[in-house]
């Protein structure tokens, strides 16, 4: 009966363990952006996912009126036609930011490089709401990152990308398991970067003719 006790203790040590599987999956992620490994982030990115999370996000940010603060659609009929046209608007929009290519270039330094949305490279570092990439350098720089997520079940991890960040000013990675490793399901946008791409809809929405929906980079 006294060596019961370990029974609780094993189980305990035996979740922490578990809870630190997804982060050797997005220190390997890190590397593979660092490196621009195409290949890698092929086969840890679930695609079909991601570009559903795309969608909903830009099109929910590109269906908000416009008018004064505190001002509501009258009608919800109205509002879900707005829902729906905007939808349709932001679909070849994340089509471009979909692919691998495109999913390095976002995690590198916070910035669509596909999308002409008023942001450069360069200006990553001098812009206070640009969020700052995935960087990962060393083991030690995983602990933030740990005690930042959020663990949502047994078989998904949300991680706050970079962790100093504010809220407005970092993304949102939603990691799962499937099978015996970790995937990218989902990437939260910032609000200022999902608020630019969605003024990009409403450019593509009011002139289509002169702002042309880039297409999406070759594989």
């Amino acid at each position: 009966m006294m060596r019961l006790w370990w029974i609780p203790i094993s189980l305990i040590l035996s979740w922490f363990v578990y809870t630190l599987t997804p982060f050797w999956m997005l220190y390997d992620l890190a590397s593979a952006v660092q490196a621009r490994d195409v290949g890698y982030v092929e086969r840890h990115v679930n695609f079909r996912i991601l570009r559903q999370s795309m969608i909903r996000q830009i099109s929910a940010a590109a269906s908000q009126p416009r008018g004064e603060a505190g001002a509501e659609v009258a009608l919800s009929r109205d509002r879900q036609r707005l829902i729906e046209a905007a939808a349709a608007l932001a679909e070849p929009l994340t089509e471009s930011l979909v692919t691998a290519q495109s999913v390095i270039d976002l995690l590198d330094d916070g910035i669509p490089q596909s999308l002409d949305i008023g942001l450069r490279g360069g200006d990553a570092e001098h812009r206070s709401d640009v969020p700052a990439g995935l960087r990962i350098d060393t083991i030690s720089r995983l602990i933030p990152y740990y005690l930042s997520s959020e663990m949502r079940g047994f078989r998904t991890l949300v991680i706050a990308v970079p962790p100093e960040a504010s809220r407005s000013q970092r993304f949102r990675l939603r990691l799962r398991l499937r099978g015996w490793s970790w995937r990218l399901v989902e990437i939260e946008l910032p609000s200022d970067l999902r608020n630019r791409i969605a003024s990009k809809v409403a450019r593509v929405r009011n002139h289509p003719d002169q702002d042309a929906v880039p297409p999406p980079p070759p594989p």
